[in-house]
């Protein structure tokens, strides 16, 4: 499926199994965060909407007035952080590369990266809204 091309009604029909879909206060620094330092690829950019894959997994952004008219509006915090809780996993994504690039966009590292006991390096890094992105990637063990 072309990303830049497809109607809303051909994508939002082709939507299977679980979605992510992010309210965030800026679509494009959003973007540019999730392109430079966590290596995603970013589709349709607007100032309300964007379509970010990482891998084969999809993830829209919607910029926070798209939904004034749904229910959720009213919840939503004027001051970040409003993802916490939320740990968005990246399996394919080099964490020490992102921990070094997250420092040009104010990110914040929560955990720098290292070896966990189930068998991946990971960092997390929260976003400006409050999300938690977790770069990870299989332990590469020198002995096989």
């Amino acid at each position: 499926m072309d990303f830049e091309t497809v109607s809303p009604q051909d994508f939002g029909a082709s939507l299977r199994g679980v979605g992510l879909n992010l309210l965030v206060t800026d679509i494009a620094d959003t973007v540019d965060f999730l392109v430079s330092v966590l290596d995603m690829s970013s589709y349709r950019v607007s100032k309300d909407f964007a379509i970010m894959t990482s891998g084969d997994q999809i993830i829209q952004l919607h910029q926070d007035a798209t939904y004034a008219s749904h229910p959720i509006y009213d919840f939503l915090p004027e001051n970040p952080p409003r993802g916490v809780g939320v740990i968005i996993h990246l399996f394919d994504v080099d964490p020490d590369q992102a921990a070094e690039k997250a420092a040009s966009f104010g990110a914040h590292i929560l955990q720098a990266p290292m070896e966990k006991p189930h068998g991946l390096r990971e960092c997390y890094i929260m976003c400006k809204d409050g999300y938690t992105w977790a770069a990870s990637r299989p332990i590469q063990n020198e002995n096989p």
